[in-house]
């Protein structure tokens, strides 16, 4: 079997679930309990959040746990939405975005806010100068993604959120969870943050929401007590800290991963762009651990289940998307309707092997030539 959907979804370590199972058995109270055992949860909760605020340059008290990246993106959205409705309803995002970005914001639609996409140039960025054209009194959320989930487009978040302190009453929110794990990047200017366990190998379950300490969100969950006043719920000890480990040991291979990575994917770029009919949708832009193609004249689901039959995964659109047969993201960097179409996506990772590569790309050589027979006009 040759796994190549690591940005859907990647397996859980070992090493994380044993720390999962270790704190399920054994460190079972509820962390707000005042008794020893709750004391001990509550230690442990808290060495597992310090890890973390370390690892990610931000302070423990602006961590809050969900249950993942849509949840997150809710969170951050329709908090900022309905906690700063009186400063103004107008959010700006991009065409480059997952599905739980859209849908809270075709929700707050519906609750009278404005929402306006910022237009891309020819390698997919955001043009900053219509971002600047776009921005209102009443702006009060800008929400883009450092990576896009089917291209690997990175956009420059830290820039646009030194940019965005230019308005005060504006918050900048990205969503990081193809980021995380892949690439160094700094919250320094940015005011909220997103992302998931299960991208860099810990459990599904288990999101983080970074929230700069001065911002005030009007909750989803409301309820009690919890790890933070923003969401309430027992805390999930085992889940705390087997994202703490997890994000631990990815963070110590990022480096080493990613020039494996880039050279992987430099490899298949090489190979797959000496085939007539595939359009390769990546640029110096895009991070290496996201590969776009579209093979003309064939339907992504076709291809896709020609090389499953080889037992080898791939995607079409995000795993989340609403399933529409143009990919929205493809689009905005190619502008061109026909290849976002026909456009695959192949996600690899540290754990990829040069010998998987090389197997795709005989599998796919063979599938290619059978489609492109099939599908040949007469």
């Amino acid at each position: 079997m040759i796994y190549l959907d690591y940005s859907a979804t990647t397996p859980c370590r070992d090493e994380v679930l044993e720390s999962f199972t270790q704190v399920t058995k054994t460190v079972f109270a509820n962390s707000n309990s005042l008794h020893r055992l709750g004391v001990e949860a509550k230690q442990l909760e808290m060495q597992a959040t310090n890890q973390i605020a370390h690892i990610l340059g931000c302070k423990p008290s602006e961590i809050i746990y969900t249950s993942g990246a849509s949840e997150s993106n809710n969170m951050a959205i329709k908090g900022i939405a309905f906690q700063y409705a009186n400063r103004g309803k107008h959010i700006i995002t991009t065409n480059l975005e997952h599905s739980s970005i859209y849908g809270p914001l075709h929700f707050l639609e519906k609750h009278g806010f404005t929402i306006d996409i910022v237009k891309t140039d020819a390698n997919g960025m955001v043009d900053m100068e219509h971002l600047q054209q776009l921005l209102t009194n009443d702006t009060i959320l800008v929400s883009i993604a450092s990576v896009n989930s089917e291209t690997g487009l990175r956009q420059p978040v830290e820039a646009i959120g030194t940019f965005l302190k230019k308005y005060p009453k504006c918050f900048f929110h990205v969503d990081m969870t193809q980021s995380i794990g892949k690439i160094h990047i700094s919250l320094e200017n940015i005011d909220l943050a997103s992302f998931s366990a299960h991208k860099f190998y810990g459990m599904k379950g288990i999101g983080c929401l970074i929230k700069k300490e001065s911002i005030t969100l009007e909750p989803l969950i409301h309820g009690g007590k919890s790890t933070t006043s923003f969401r309430s719920g027992t805390p999930a000890i085992p889940l705390i800290v087997s994202i703490s480990k997890a994000l631990r040991l990815i963070n110590e291979e990022l480096d080493s991963n990613y020039q494996k990575v880039e050279k992987m994917t430099t490899y298949l770029i090489e190979n797959l762009k000496k085939y007539p009919n595939v359009e390769i949708n990546h640029n110096q832009y895009c991070i290496p651990h996201i590969l776009n193609i579209s093979l003309m004249h064939t339907k992504p689901e076709t291809l896709l289940h020609a090389l499953e039959e080889k037992d080898i995964f791939i995607s079409t659109q995000s795993a989340c998307s609403y399933g529409h047969t143009v990919s929205r993201a493809v689009k905005e960097l190619s502008k061109n309707e026909a290849v976002a179409s026909h456009s695959v996506r192949i996600s690899i990772s540290g754990y990829t092997t040069q010998e998987e590569i090389e197997e795709f790309l005989k599998q796919f050589d063979g599938c290619y030539h059978a489609l492109n027979f099939i599908n040949k006009p007469i």
